[in-house]
């Protein structure tokens, strides 16, 4: 007795990328876990503003994480030494060690990049 088995890779690679497929299935739940790594690591309420989905892609399925907070840039990049003065207002408002601070003028020394993306997707590899 024989058995003949065939492999179509066409069938095989068309059903790898399908929605709800297998490959879908991993990259759903690597994707989740990069971005729930990324929540943690971002500061402040940075992380409340990350989402994730899967989508198609020109080389198929990919796995997208978004942080829309208006910040994301800086913190990603990091920021040079500026110079920072009041648009409307006429002076500046903080607070400092617990008391409550004005000035027309800040020198700014600028911030050093946090890639907590990055760390994020190095983390969830």
């Amino acid at each position: 007795m024989s058995v003949e088995v065939r492999i179509d890779p066409g069938r095989i690679s068309r059903l790898l990328r399908l929605r709800g497929g297998l490959a879908e299935r991993g990259l759903r739940k690597r994707t989740e876990k990069v971005a729930r790594i990324a929540q943690r690591k971002a500061p402040g309420t940075m992380g409340a503003y990350l989402s994730w989905k899967i989508q198609s892609g020109p080389r198929g399925l990919q796995g997208v994480i978004v942080c829309d907070h208006p910040a994301v840039h800086y913190v990603l990049n990091g920021t040079r030494p500026h110079v920072i003065r009041p648009r409307r207002a006429k002076a500046l408002r903080f607070d400092s060690g617990g008391r409550t601070a004005f000035a027309k003028v800040v020198h700014h020394p600028g911030t050093s990049a946090n890639d907590f993306m990055g760390e994020a997707l190095r983390a969830g590899h």
